[in-house]
């Protein structure tokens, strides 16, 4: 389970956000600027909260009462980002365990096949990223994370940059991580149609706060309209 109650000022700007979440995707919804970047970054260590607490399961991640901030390399959490962020001069293979090695966890050949076909990836392994559709890095991208190990998976608007036909080859990739990987997430969007696909219970946010939380189909047919302004 994964438990957040935090503060954040930022300028003239403030996330203060509580909730708790279980389930296999929890989707973080809302328009930009809503403050859904900034709470993730809180979540995977990369920023301090003022004020609050963020754990999974009995692990204390941040406390700021008492003075804990686990960094973010020991947080055991993997972070796919909008633009994938994989090295040029690498290899796929060679970007797949690059987070694997910097985390010290060992390689794992089983596993490593494992990811391999669950994100339909074998034949890109001797390729140069350059050589990738907008898809495919993604799906590289998340084997990278899930070769980690992870104990939660954030997905930073991962579908964001890509065209509607390349979301459609992407979205199935999704549902199988939710269905098979075994590593619970938390998805970030502004796209309801996404967090439907992906049955998420929703946290919503606007202007920093929690607007409404719940299942996507009745939460989203709720609050979908008060955020398109």
């Amino acid at each position: 389970m994964l438990r957040v109650d935090v503060l954040k000022r930022l300028g003239d700007f403030t996330v203060e956000v509580k909730f708790t979440a279980a389930g296999r995707v929890t989707g973080l919804f809302g328009s930009s600027g809503a403050g859904k970047t900034s709470l993730v970054n809180m979540i995977a260590g990369l920023m301090k909260p003022d004020r609050g607490v963020i754990a999974i399961g009995d692990d204390v991640l941040d406390d700021t009462a008492a003075g804990i901030h686990v960094a973010p390399h020991r947080r055991r959490i993997g972070y796919v980002f909008q633009d994938a962020r994989l090295f040029p001069h690498l290899s796929v293979a060679q970007n797949l365990h690059y987070g694997r090695r910097m985390n010290g966890v060992a390689d794992d050949p089983a596993r490593t096949r494992r990811v391999v076909d669950l994100l339909d990836i074998s034949k890109l392994l001797a390729r140069r990223t350059g050589q990738l559709s907008g898809g495919e890095r993604q799906r590289v991208a998340l084997g990278r994370a899930l070769l980690m190990q992870p104990r939660l998976l954030l997905l930073d608007e991962p579908l964001g940059s890509l065209d509607g036909a390349r979301k459609a080859e992407i979205l199935p990739y999704l549902i199988r991580l939710r269905d098979e990987a075994g590593v619970p997430m938390v998805y970030v969007t502004h796209d309801p149609n996404e967090l439907r696909r992906l049955e998420a219970e929703v946290v919503v946010l606007r202007r920093g706060r929690v607007a409404a939380l719940g299942a996507a189909e009745s939460v989203l047919a709720d609050v979908t309209p008060q955020l398109v302004d």
